[in-house]
């Protein structure tokens, strides 16, 4: 599921933020089964959860500085779009796993001992 989820920042047409990309594809290339991401790797769930979020920063650093280079008029309205709505997808995608990790926190808290 991780590894799907890593996988929507490549939805854009361009490729505008050529180091978030090549990490994602890095990352896509090296896990051949969703739920063997983290034990294939060696990495942990924080690790996995730390690069999550280093990825969405980067997005929408990424969209910010697009949209300034359309302002300044050197790059073009599709490229100022799309890197907008890579970043709204990001947005989107962080959101809703928040969503699910308070849904669980609140499930363990309602465990009865």
């Amino acid at each position: 599921m991780i590894s799907s989820v890593q996988n929507v920042s490549n939805l854009s047409m361009t490729r505008a933020l050529g180091a978030v990309d090549t990490e994602n594809s890095a990352s896509a290339s090296a896990t051949t089964m969703p739920g063997t991401a983290g034990a294939a790797n060696g990495m942990s769930f924080a690790s996995v959860m730390g690069n999550m979020a280093t990825e969405a920063v980067n997005s929408l650093k990424g969209a910010e500085s697009m949209s300034f280079a359309g302002i300044k008029g050197t790059a073009t309205t599709r490229e100022v779009v799309d890197s907008m709505l890579q970043a709204e997808q990001t947005l989107q995608t962080a959101i809703a796993i928040r969503d699910k990790i308070v849904s669980a926190f609140l499930e363990v808290t309602k465990m009865q001992m």
